[in-house]
Formats: structure tokens, C-alpha cells, sequence
């Protein structure tokens, strides 16, 4: 059993950042979540297996069969939902590994036991449970809690070489690694007193940025002039971010080019941030947080005093948009008031100073193919039917 089976089992309520992708694949430190895993277990997925409703987006891009079981008479299936931040052997024959919430962290079954498991996510009654210590993610602020954790674990084993040359000034004792097709304008500053800071491939940070481990500057990703990158930073490939920004997660081909704050948020894919856009993530009260993730979810308490926005792929919003404090924008949403929007905004919402309204999903694709031509990209079959499927629900819920 060299192999294991990545697992979404769906109980996870990370509002619209799971709408297009499973949940061990979002970014939760500089890597994915289930990089995390597979570092820390040092053994490869050969399988995943998803909610219904994800198999054909998930199987878009990954390169491994979607729920289907792999050959062989005992399957590992590791929960996808595991930080991986822990050290932990696979359990033995018939056996689980729990945490102290309950959550199976892993399990060791039969091929029939594993089936039923994954399709039903029934256990056979003579199985041996064993008790963990695991952080398994279940809501956003989960991530946000343990994100400077991930971040240093997934540098402490980056492969991008060590700086070898005075392209930033540097202040702090933790490294700087740029990756040598990276390049870093006059002026940069890193501070890196309380963790690295890491520049991977044709990264571009341009003049007088400042960046304040620990952060991750994805492949291809441009870090604006004068931006200030706060502690706790994770951009992944192809981003353009500027302003102010501090633990905060962007997961991949994200804009917030221009001036404006975000703070201890998680931000989709193909998001574009208008200009001037900032949000709050601290109440005048310093009181905890309270999040509804979807409209027809309860409230629910963070456990945070600074908690930012949930923002899902595909959102745009207009020049000085405000995001009041555990915002969340709904998936292929259009945000363009002059006032501060709700701070639950549905799946493809229009919202103007007229009112709020459907996004067409006509014209939502039209837009959707042209951003993401700029990057020589296209939606793939399966994202396109997810996005029309969330679109088909939207209407329906608007009475369309």
C-alpha cells in the first residue's frame, strides 16, 4: 500500500471556496492541502475521491482517477480535510485513525470496508479506532487559525535555492529564498524577524515593496509598487497584489492590483478586486466574529476578533468597494454599490445602487473566457457545467 486515496467527505462548510474545487484542494499555508499531506505522510495520492457535485470540475485537472477505487485488496483513505500539519503513522490493518472532535484522520480498510466508507461513509463495527492529536479543517477561520503553522511547514521544506545575491534589504534572522527566474526591483524590503520570506518562479516584486514573513509569493505572481505584504501571506501562481495585505490567502490567477487593505481573508480564483477596494476585519466592538457562509446556513461563531472576508472564484468588484467585517461573496458575484454590500452575498449576484439581480450566465461566461485568455487559459467542461449548475440555482432562488 504505497499509495492513498484523498478524501472530501463533504462535511466540511467552507461557504463558496468549495463551490468549484474540493477541499484538500485549497491552498491553507503556501501549498494545498493535500500537498501537505503527501509531504508529511511522504507518499503520493494515486486516487481522489469527491462530493458528486465536484467529480467533473475536480476531474478537469487532476491527473488521477475521481472516484474511482485503485487496484488492491487494503486502501488507505486520508481524510482530506487534515491540515497535515502532524507527524503520524498510517494505521494498521482495519483500523482508524480519530481526532478528539471525532473525525476519521485516516483509515485502513478492506477494499469492500473502504468502498463503503467512501461511498456511504459507513464503518464496519469491529473497526479499531485510535485517538490522534490532528487539526482537521471543517470552517474557513479553521485555515485562518492554524495558517501561520502551514506556511512555515510547507517553507521549511521550499525548494526554491537560497538568495545569493543584495536584490532585497533584509532585516531578521529567518532566510530569503528567490527563485533565479524571479526578478525583484530596487527598494524591496524584507523583514523576516518572525519567518522567511519565499519568491518562486517569474515572480516579479516591483520598487519599494515591503514583504513580512512569513509570505509566500507564488509563481508568476507580481507584487505591486509600495505594497505591503503583512505576516501570514500566501499568494499562489499567477496573482497581481498591491495595497495592504496581511494573512490572507489568494488561491490562484487573482487580481488586487491597486491600493486598499485585505486582512484575514481567503480569496477564490479569478477574483479581481477594483481599485481602492478594502474590507475590515476587526468589529469597533473587538467582539468575536459571526460568519453566515450562505444564506441559508445559520450564523455561526468564529471564534476570531479579526476575521476578513470569504470571497469565492470568479467575484469582481467595482473601484472603493467596502467588505464590512465576515463578509462573504458568493461565487461569480458582480459587486458595484456605492454603500458596503451584505455582508452575505449569494452565488452570482448583480448588485448596484439599482438593486440586486441575477448575474446572466450568458454574459458571466463571455466575461469569464476573455479573463482568462489574457492568461492563455480557457474553463474547462467540467468547471463550466459547475458554474452553470451554481448559475441554475441562483435563478431558481431568485424565482427565474
Amino acid at each position: 500500500m504505497s499509495g492513498f486515496i484523498i478524501h472530501d467527505d463533504g462535511q466540511g462548510c467552507f461557504g463558496p471556496l468549495t463551490d468549484l474545487r474540493p477541499a484538500f484542494r485549497l491552498r491553507s499555508g503556501a501549498q494545498w492541502t493535500s500537498q501537505r499531506i503527501a509531504r508529511r505522510l511522504a507518499r503520493e495520492p494515486v486516487a481522489s475521491w469527491v462530493p458528486d457535485s465536484l467529480a467533473d470540475v475536480h476531474a478537469d485537472t487532476a491527473h488521477r482517477p475521481v472516484n474511482e477505487l485503485p487496484e488492491g485488496d487494503a486502501l488507505l483513505c486520508v481524510n482530506g480535510r487534515w491540515s497535515g500539519l502532524e507527524s503520524m503513522k498510517a494505521p494498521g490493518a482495519s483500523s482508524v485513525l480519530v481526532n478528539a472532535d471525532g473525525e476519521v484522520v485516516m483509515a485502513n480498510l478492506p477494499r469492500a470496508d473502504a468502498e463503503a466508507w467512501l461511498r456511504e461513509g459507513t464503518l464496519p463495527g469491529d473497526v479499531t479506532r485510535t485517538p490522534v492529536e490532528a487539526v482537521v479543517y471543517r470552517y474557513p477561520w479553521d485555515i485562518l487559525d492554524h495558517l501561520e503553522a502551514a506556511i512555515l511547514d510547507d517553507l521549511s521544506t521550499c525548494p526554491v535555492p537560497l538568495m545569493a545575491d543584495d536584490r532585497l534589504h533584509v532585516h531578521g534572522d529567518h532566510p530569503v529564498h528567490v527563485h533565479p527566474t524571479a526578478e525583484v526591483l530596487p527598494g524591496v524590503v524584507a523583514d523576516t524577524t518572525a519567518g522567511p520570506v519565499v519568491i518562486d518562479d517569474q515572480a516579479v516584486i516591483r520598487c519599494n515593496a515591503v514583504l513580512i514573513g512569513p509570505c509566500f509569493i507564488g509563481p508568476r505572481t507580481v507584487i505591486s509598487d509600495g505594497a505591503v505584504i503583512k505576516a501570514r501571506c500566501s499568494f499562489g501562481p499567477d496573482c497581481r497584489v498591491g495595497g495592504e495585505v496581511g494573512s490572507t490567502v489568494f488561491q490562484a490567477h487573482s487580481n488586487k492590483s491597486h491600493d486598499g487593505h485585505l486582512g484575514d481573508s481567503l480569496v477564490g480564483s479569478w477574483v479581481n478586486l477594483g481599485a481602492g477596494t478594502t474590507n475590515s476585519n476587526l468589529l469597533n466592538t473587538y467582539s468575536e466574529v459571526i460568519v453566515r457562509l450562505d444564506p441559508e446556513s445559520q450564523s455561526a461563531k468564529t471564534g476570531r476578533v479579526f476575521m476578513g472576508s470569504i470571497i469565492g472564484d470568479h467575484v469582481r468588484t467595482a473601484i472603493s468597494t467596502r467588505l464590512m467585517t465576515g463578509s462573504v461573496i458568493g461565487t461569480g458575484s458582480m459587486i458595484a454599490t456605492t454603500a458596503a454590500p451584505p455582508t452575505t452575498v449569494p452565488a452570482f449576484s448583480w448588485l448596484t445602487d439599482q438593486g440586486a439581480r441575477v448575474y446572466r450566465f450568458s454574459k458571466f461566461m463571455d466575461v469569464t473566457r476573455t479573463v482568462q485568455a489574457r492568461r492563455s487559459m480557457s474553463p474547462g467542461p467540467g468547471e463550466s457545467a459547475a458554474l452553470e449548475r451554481l448559475a441554475e440555482a441562483a435563478a431558481a432562488r431568485d424565482g427565474g
